[in-house]
């Protein structure tokens, strides 16, 4: 069987309402940061509960402020887990300091909070705790890790915007949460990222450093409050959001919740389908957690397959099937096994994870049709492949 036409993994749900209003930003000269970035910073602090919410240009340029307003330094170590994107290690290498690796739980994918304790030093500044595929991490296990050795915990919440854990929402619980809004996101605005923080010196940091250290934004010194001049306070970075991508937030930001019933829905039938299959499913969410479903991901049972899982990937390509993969661990890869002296057997679990798994589309976009082609395909290329 071959799908026609091909399903694009993680292509996002844009709808007119979203066009309108980028077209509206086009007409009417805001073109970079101005007042819609200002209304949806305002809706996404509502959203989230927390005191402030700063929008950046990217989750990549969220983690890196958030790492230079905490005061991560030369010669820090920053705790994380192995299995994640490239940038959340970035980050840490930007502002200096060098990311430690702790191994995930294998049944979770999340960071394993009893592996936290054995790799803290004098050195060590921060946590970040990776809330993968939507699942949140265990936040208390690592706040009570955290407080006695006065570490912050700073949480990349890429994949977790609807996510909570024990009735409080991700955004509210450790010290700086920074979220994506690339386009395969649970909301999109092309390029994109939010930062939450309950602290009002941190956010006024954050916000002089997005927008190259100076003391007033563009909105602030062009609006009709009239001409002001800037100064430059702090050598910052060029990190803000523009008005344009605001326009799609504004509007995916009202749909969210919406979105993420469908991405359930889809999740549920995923799970009815493959219960017979050469796979592992996604493990079911925490009790009084809520998941953001961001990726549905499945690991192959090897053992009863003779094809690996990149040859899957591939026939499910050629069956017109776009797949992920989330992620192949950073100490696989080369920059991070050469400069760090870091092998494969020192994290088995986010080995084990990297050999096994990808994900299947789920995006709030597909049809019932999509969804069942998804789960034909992926059936008939299992079962051709079965030992």
């Amino acid at each position: 069987m071959k799908r026609e036409p091909y399903l694009v993994f993680g292509s996002p749900r844009i709808e007119e309402d979203e066009i309108a209003e980028v077209v509206d930003s086009l007409r009417s000269g805001w073109i970079s940061t101005g007042p819609k970035v200002a209304r949806f910073e305002e809706m996404f602090r509502d959203y989230i509960g927390c005191r402030f919410a700063r929008a950046t240009s990217s989750c990549t340029a969220g983690l890196h402020l958030a790492m230079v307003v905490a005061g991560v330094e030369p010669g820090d170590e920053v705790i994380t887990t192995p299995l994640t994107f490239a940038a959340t290690a970035n980050a840490i290498l930007h502002a200096g300091g060098k990311p430690v690796f702790v191994d995930i739980d294998p049944h979770t994918f999340n960071i394993d909070p009893k592996k936290i304790p054995e790799k803290i030093t004098a050195q060590t500044r921060a946590i970040v705790p990776v809330h993968l595929a939507g699942r949140p991490c265990p936040m208390n296990p690592i706040l009570e890790i955290a407080e006695p050795h006065n570490l912050l915990v700073i949480e990349d919440a890429a994949h977790a915007i609807e996510a909570q854990y024990h009735g409080r929402k991700i955004g509210t619980i450790g010290d700086l949460t920074v979220f994506s809004f690339y386009v395969t996101k649970n909301l999109t605005t092309g390029e994109g990222g939010m930062i939450t923080t309950n602290r009002a010196d941190w956010s006024e940091a954050i916000e002089r450093f997005a927008l190259h250290g100076l003391s007033r934004g563009a909105w602030k010194r062009f609006s009709d409050d009239g001409f002001k001049h800037y100064e430059v306070v702090v050598p910052g970075f060029k990190y803000n959001m523009m008005d344009i991508q605001a326009a799609l937030g504004i509007h995916q930001l009202g749909k969210i919740e919406a979105y993420h019933k469908r991405r359930e829905e889809i999740w549920r039938r995923y799970d009815e389908a493959f219960t017979s299959a050469p796979l592992d499913l996604s493990p079911l969410p925490e009790e009084n957690t809520v998941h953001a479903r961001h990726l549905y991901v499945v690991r192959l049972r090897l053992d009863e397959l003779k094809i690996n899982r990149d040859g899957v990937v591939e026939q499910l390509h050629r069956r017109g099937i776009g797949t992920g993969i989330h992620y192949r661990a950073l100490h696989l890869h080369s920059y991070y096994r050469e400069t760090f002296g870091l092998r494969p057997e020192d994290f088995p679990h986010a080995t084990d994870y990297s050999e096994r798994a990808f994900s299947l589309p789920l995006s709030a976009k597909l049809t019932d049709r999509d969804v069942e082609d998804v789960i034909a395909i992926l059936t008939e290329v299992l079962e051709e492949n079965r030992r």
